[in-house]
């Protein structure tokens, strides 16, 4: 019971890790305009996010999301088995 309490937690707490990341991160998309104008977002800040602001946003939400999917797999996986 305690082990469903505690993944009950987890995910509850990286859901809303991964709405925040999610709502923080800029749009990759620039719109129509600039697929039609042939406009690029290529630059040297674009070139180098890893260290930036967006990069460690990209990779919370990447490790967010894996952690949230092996919970709810852990969670499902102990509601049809006894631990």
């Amino acid at each position: 019971m305690v082990f469903y309490l505690i993944l009950t937690i987890i995910i509850t707490i990286i859901s809303i890790a991964l709405i925040l990341a999610i709502i923080f991160q800029e749009s990759k998309s620039y719109g129509l305009s600039a697929s039609i104008s042939g406009g690029s977002a290529n630059s040297y800040w674009s070139g180098s996010k890893s260290k930036s602001k967006q990069g460690k946003l990209v990779r919370i939400t990447t490790i967010a999301a894996i952690i949230f999917f092996i919970a709810a797999i852990l969670l499902n996986v102990g509601l049809f088995t006894k631990f």
